[in-house]
């Protein structure tokens, strides 16, 4: 197993801070220009300081470009030098763990040390594309069988009367590294555990993996479900104690209202989601002027509290506030607005009121 190496913190800030990214495309927003403003994010993380830039997995979402991490990892491999690249997740149901294996397997050979892989067990997606993705053959139940044979195909160590076992293995990948005549070469992807409840988190704590908690999409569940991992966490190899990120969803301007704005579009997008309609997010202006039902408006607001926003120094107190409660190891954001200018700004105003240096590539 690939022992976890615990990051410290950049600049002057308090703890490790990171990214996660859909890739947003708002009304308005082609696919190439949501992926192009991701991949100068990623630089910008990168040369900012923050510590990981994950990416997340979701389908038939049209304002969501993200359906495949590890095709935009490997871009962001080229286009970046210090910063971990990551899945936020791989959603495991929705693949055969041999392909996930030989996916992380070639991002890991592309970039040693430098690759992370986050696994999920929702399907990012709503029930009918997961049966599409699926075709009925797997379900959330097969999910610690899935990743247990994720786990063998990374490090080569299936039973020894288990049918893969010399007959089938991942490459890139230890045997590969063996046969060759290099086996110290191959250095598996850490794995992490993802979750919005206490399910991964029990799991996670069972096998002594780091944990990281979606606050951003059930924060009312992340004191029980870290609670949890905490008090039953075993050391392992991996880690010999619990480490745990918690991912809150921002949005940061230069002025207190277009951040309100940003963050309720994005929130509108949300509640259309909430009741089975298609997750577009408007413009700010289309979202302000929308004739809200009174079921709508109480959705839009749940969602819209669940956002911190504000000017960079009010998201990092409530940023601050939050940490207090959750003790995290580390902080990941997910910038929550309409345009790729909104999102890079926020990005900026943050590390600036988190302390983060101004440009590590410099050193």
């Amino acid at each position: 197993m690939t022992k976890f190496i615990r990051p410290a913190p950049q600049g002057t800030a308090p703890l490790p801070l990171s990214i996660l990214d859909f890739a947003m495309a708002g009304e308005g927003v082609t696919a190439q220009e949501a992926l192009t403003a991701s991949i100068e994010l990623a630089r910008l993380a990168d040369r900012r300081g923050y510590n990981r830039y994950w990416i997340a997995e979701h389908h038939s979402m049209p304002s969501v470009t993200t359906s495949s991490p590890a095709m935009l990892l490997a871009r962001l491999v080229g286009e970046t030098s210090n910063i971990r690249l990551g899945s936020g997740g791989m959603m495991l149901p929705n693949f055969p763990p041999l392909v996930v294996a030989e996916q992380f397997g070639l991002l890991a050979s592309m970039a040693p040390g430098r690759i992370d892989l986050g696994i999920g067990r929702a399907p990012g997606t709503d029930g009918h594309t997961a049966s599409a993705l699926r075709r009925g053959q797997i379900s959330a139940e097969d999910y610690p069988a899935q990743l247990m044979e994720l786990l063998a195909f990374l490090h080569d160590d299936f039973p020894s009367d288990h049918p893969y076992k010399d007959n089938i293995y991942s490459v890139p990948g230890p045997k590969q590294a063996q046969e060759n005549g290099v086996a110290d070469s191959f250095i598996a992807p850490p794995i992490w555990l993802l979750g919005s409840s206490d399910f991964s988190a029990r799991l996670a704590a069972e096998l002594g993996f780091p944990f990281a908690f979606a606050a951003h999409l059930a924060d009312q569940n992340v004191m029980v479900a870290l609670d949890v991992y905490r008090r039953h966490f075993k050391p392992s190899k991996v880690l010999d104690k619990p480490y745990v990120i918690s991912s809150f969803g921002v949005m940061a301007a230069d002025d207190e209202q277009e951040a309100k704005q940003q963050s309720w579009a994005y929130s509108h997008a949300m509640m259309r989601m909430s009741t089975r309609r298609s997750f577009v997010v408007p413009t700010p202006e289309n979202a302000e002027n929308y004739q809200y039902s009174a079921t709508e408006h109480e959705l839009i607001t749940m969602w819209d509290t669940k956002t911190l926003k504000g000017t960079g120094e009010q998201v990092i107190e409530q940023l601050n506030a939050w940490q207090q409660r959750v003790e995290a190891d580390e902080l990941m954001i997910l910038n929550l607005g309409h345009t790729p200018q909104a999102i890079h700004r926020s990005t900026e105003l943050i590390a600036d009121a988190f302390g983060l240096p101004k440009n590590v590539l410099s050193k």
